[in-house]
């Protein structure tokens, strides 16, 4: 148990990391966005504030505590989980405003939204797994621990990368719309791939199935402008996502 008594500590990190990322997206037209954007966006943040507090409620005696909240959690991972599915029909609205205004979209086709659509199916469906085995490893402190850990780097992605491109965008301005909006994506991932190893490596879970599964999640989001141009995926979710 000593070993994560720091825990709370490093998961502020990518807290404010995931913060940053996402700030000029959500807040910067804060009374434009959907009610399902402000909801899936404050389930998320107050998810991310679940996993500060509960290593440091269970490495500080207050294990009672830790167990309230983590009921309450249990919830709310349903909550972050069902809102980001729920969204995906925003996606596909994407898509149809994209071609039918390309000019408004600039470097954004249709084929990014879909791979978007694609890879956040992964994303949730690797999410409740991690909470489910989190649960079913609920009397042993360090598999219950990572695989609760994990799910910050499994759905980082989102925030991360809106935050790359923003600036990416930002700086080639004069370039629209030339705008190579896919390795602002892969530098995003990059670093949560890195910060996940950081971890895995502090905390000696290199090994753990939890980080396997975490790095095999931002592995495949490489794959989201084929899957985003590919017919049959595209097909696929329009079969799927109808609203």
């Amino acid at each position: 148990m000593n070993k994560y008594k720091d825990l709370w500590k490093w998961m502020i990190v990518p807290m404010v990391i995931m913060q940053l990322g996402i700030f000029v997206d959500y807040w910067g037209d804060f009374t434009e966005n959907a009610w399902a954007v402000h909801i899936h966006y404050w389930t998320g943040t107050i998810w991310y504030l679940f996993l500060i507090m509960q290593p440091y409620f269970v490495t500080h005696g207050q294990i009672e505590r830790h167990r309230t909240v983590g009921i309450i959690g249990m919830f709310l991972a349903g909550g972050v989980c069902l809102t980001a599915l729920g969204m995906m029909h925003r996606d596909m609205a994407a898509v149809e405003a994209s071609m039918a205004n390309p000019a408004r979209f600039g470097p954004f086709e249709p084929w990014f939204f879909y791979g978007v659509a694609a890879v956040e199916i992964v994303m949730m469906t690797a999410f409740g797994y991690a909470v489910i085995k989190s649960i079913l490893h609920r009397h042993e402190i360090e598999n219950h621990s990572w695989w609760l850990i994990s799910t910050v780097f499994i759905i980082m992605m989102p925030a991360i990368g809106r935050g790359f491109q923003f600036v990416a965008i930002a700086l080639q301005a004069d370039k629209m719309p030339n705008v190579d909006i896919m390795m602002p994506i892969y530098l995003s991932i990059v670093t949560i791939i890195g910060m996940l190893l950081l971890g895995a490596w502090k905390f000696k879970t290199l090994r753990h199935p939890a980080t396997y599964l975490a790095l095999a999640v931002n592995v495949f989001i490489f794959l989201l402008e084929p899957l985003g141009r590919s017919e049959t995926v595209q097909m696929a979710l329009k079969a799927l996502i109808k609203g």
